[in-house]
């Protein structure tokens, strides 16, 4: 294999993110926004004791993957990129 094609590998990922992440990101933290909306008012009505526990529960675990979600939308993307070696910077 030629040398000018082997790449070496970034030991730790970079924090940056493609725009395409970026899009999918979003869209994630709306379903789980949503997710969390619709269950926290479904346990408001509920009358039962165990759906309104059940339904309850649910809605946390979403706005639990909302919460682990969101710190990756947080993130200096310019700086981020700006810290990844260019390809004639490895040589």
């Amino acid at each position: 294999m030629d040398q000018t094609q082997t790449q070496i590998p970034i030991p730790n990922p970079p924090r940056a993110i493609t725009t395409k992440d970026l899009m999918y990101l979003k869209d994630a933290l709306s379903w789980e926004l949503l997710a969390f909306k619709k269950f926290h008012s479904l346990a408001q009505n509920a009358e039962n004791p165990t759906f309104k526990q059940a339904l309850d529960k649910a809605g946390r675990m979403h706005q639990n993957h909302f919460n682990r979600l969101l710190p990756h939308l947080q993130v200096n993307n310019n700086q981020a990129m700006a810290n990844i070696p260019s390809p004639s910077q490895v040589n």
